[in-house]
């Protein structure tokens, strides 16, 4: 059995203010013996200003990533950064939007770039994600002491050839960390979140941001994890904070076993 905790948070433009708030659910997740943290997408910065993301974006050995590596070292808890703006090389105008995965020893364990990006039009909402990002090329699962886990990141979930693909690399727990907009998580969240973790047999854990950020940016929250039946297995409430629940492998691997279906796939017939 692990014990895993979920972060959900309510960021803004305030860099100070999301890291203090962020070190305290380390704090937090530390004296309740749970194993892992898990952030959000933009935890650190969730701001309007083009300016801004350009300012606080960081290298993977940038001051912000030392900072989480040398919290999971005094805290002995394994942190998932659900995303930061990282630098593109040779631009001056994209970032990359990073996920990164630290040891309970403060190593890297696993960078995952953003592949999918989302540029949306429709009557209640507009976003061009590709206007300030650039998406990233690699699948990611990281052979880690807790199970093997899978990375992803929000707009990553609409997309279901990516967490098959995470399952086929061996995925055990898959994480979305996301900032998933009210007007289309109030739809499509928890059922895409229930679909890919039944279809994949897989743990998904799910941590997300909540509440009004800057103008007309609100964020969905129900931050959750789901087991690989599809059953909800925590949940959290409509306020900022940690909320913690039990992954269990050999729970996973008798439901693969009463119903491999992987061994039942015919991809020839998929396009």
């Amino acid at each position: 059995m692990i014990r895993l905790g979920l972060v959900q948070t309510n960021s803004t433009g305030d860099y100070q203010k999301n890291l203090e708030f962020a070190h305290a659910q380390i704090r937090q997740a530390s004296n309740e013996g749970l194993r892992l943290v898990a952030f959000p997408e933009m935890f650190l910065h969730l701001g309007e200003k083009k300016e801004e993301k350009l300012k606080i974006a960081q290298h993977l050995d940038g001051i912000i990533v030392q900072t989480f590596q040398e919290y999971a070292k005094d805290h002995h808890i394994s942190i998932l950064m659900g995303s930061i703006y990282e630098p593109v090389p040779n631009s001056n105008h994209h970032l990359y939007n990073t996920s990164i995965l630290i040891d309970s020893q403060g190593e890297i364990q696993g960078v995952y770039r953003k592949i999918h990006l989302c540029d949306i039009d429709s009557p209640s909402l507009k976003n061009v994600e590709s206007k300030n990002i650039r998406p990233g090329t690699e699948i990611v699962v990281v052979d880690h002491e807790l199970g093997k886990i899978g990375l992803s990141i929000c707009y990553d979930l609409r997309f279901p050839g990516l967490f098959q693909n995470l399952r086929a690399k061996g995925a055990e727990i898959i994480f979305v960390p996301a900032a998933f907009f009210l007007q289309t998580g109030k739809h499509h969240w928890l059922p895409l979140l229930q679909a890919r973790a039944i279809e994949n047999q897989v743990y998904i854990a799910a941590p997300a941001q909540w509440g009004w950020h800057y103008g007309d940016r609100y964020s969905y929250g129900h931050t959750v994890l789901i087991d690989p039946w599809g059953t909800v297995v925590a949940c959290a409430s409509e306020y900022p904070g940690i909320i913690s629940g039990t992954i269990d492998l050999d729970y996973l691997a008798r439901i693969r076993e009463r119903m491999p279906v992987m061994e039942h796939r015919r991809p020839e017939y998929y396009l």
